[in-house]
């Protein structure tokens, strides 16, 4: 085995760690047709109801581009999808089909083998506190200090 480098660049640390986790969890989902991605997106609408395309863009941190080339295979596959709101007719709303519904029923058991495996080589623990790191990492704001920001 290569000797492992370690990075002074944040942001390439942060990659291959993405790409490693990434790697496993659309190797292991793969049997349900979805990616991590998707299957993030799925489950962010599942849970919204039908947000817009800007709340889905706000809480996924992907600028609109990369979120219409996440959602064009949900919809063309039927799994979503974006309607115009008949409330604000600027806004488009994005929801989950019956479809939709069961392609992410039948994700779960690959999902949580996923979460096993990555938990079992990570340790449960650290995964909690790497999952926490994340989010207040995902909500920075930079210029603020990590320490001014609320507790999770």
């Amino acid at each position: 085995m290569a000797k492992m480098e370690t990075s002074r660049c944040n942001l390439t640390a942060l990659r291959k760690a993405t790409r490693r986790v990434s790697q496993l969890y659309d190797q292991i989902l793969a049997t349900s047709g979805l990616r991590g991605t998707q299957r993030a997106i799925l489950v962010y609408v599942k849970r919204s109801g039908a947000p817009t395309m800007g709340e889905l863009a706000a809480a996924l941190v992907l600028d609109r581009t990369a979120l219409n080339h996440n959602l064009k295979p949900l919809e063309r596959d039927g799994l979503l999808t974006i309607n115009v709101d008949k409330n604000d007719r600027r806004s488009r709303l994005v929801r989950l089909t019956k479809r939709g519904e069961a392609r992410l029923d039948e994700s779960r058991a690959a999902w949580l083998e996923a979460q096993e495996r990555f938990e079992t080589a990570f340790g449960a623990r650290q995964a909690a506190d790497l999952r926490q790191t994340l989010e207040l990492v995902a909500a920075l704001e930079f210029g603020e200090r990590a320490a001014d920001l609320p507790a999770p």
